[in-house]
């Protein structure tokens, strides 16, 4: 089997690798991660997962690299990371009573023969009608500014939900580890 590589720095994201018991290293890539000009969240996504696996090839050759990009979507509108408390009560403020729609992009290329497969998974989060006061509330306790949608479905993001749906739950966290899986066994890998 070919080593695995985690092109992430996301803690999230190794996290959920680490459930495959799997030996992995990782490394971040250096890409540049702008939404282009009439382009699709899904395209997004998936060109994101494809670029961030392939510009690691190189210091990498003998590998089977995992990329992987998120976004939320809410209506027509792609969410980002808000980086800041005034944008994530915006994006809360705005996804209160709404459902909004994570498009996980994930790709895994083998380095050695240039084989990259590539697929978007989608999961949505229903979320409750949400005051001013508990967002803020939930904003101060958690901090989720690296987190597109402004909240951590793993850890206390969960209270603001009303539902979920979608084939794969660690989809909304970062990684959506039934379609590694069988993206692994394509190449050969034996998952325990």
């Amino acid at each position: 089997m070919l080593p695995l590589l985690l092109a992430s720095s996301s803690p999230y994201r190794r996290e959920l690798l680490e459930r495959l018991r799997l030996p992995f290293v990782c490394a971040s890539p250096d890409i540049d991660e702008r939404h282009h000009p009439g382009e699709s969240a899904t395209a997004l996504v998936k060109r994101l997962a494809q670029e961030k696996a392939i510009a690691l090839a190189a210091h990498f050759p003998k590998h089977l690299i995992i990329g992987s990009d998120q976004v939320a979507v809410l209506g027509e509108q792609i969410l980002g990371k808000p980086h800041t408390f005034e944008r994530a009560l915006e994006q809360l403020s705005a996804s209160s009573g709404k459902s909004v729609s994570f498009l996980t992009g994930l790709a895994l290329y083998n380095s050695q023969t240039g084989h990259c497969q590539v697929d978007c998974v989608p999961f949505t989060v229903h979320m409750r009608e949400l005051s001013a006061p508990r967002i803020s509330r939930y904003l101060h306790a958690e901090q989720p500014y690296d987190c597109a949608g402004s909240f951590k479905a793993e850890g206390l993001g969960v209270s603001l939900f009303h539902s979920t749906e979608g084939p794969d739950a660690t989809s909304l966290i970062g990684l959506p580890l039934i379609r590694l899986v069988d993206m692994l066994a394509a190449e050969g890998v034996e998952i325990p």
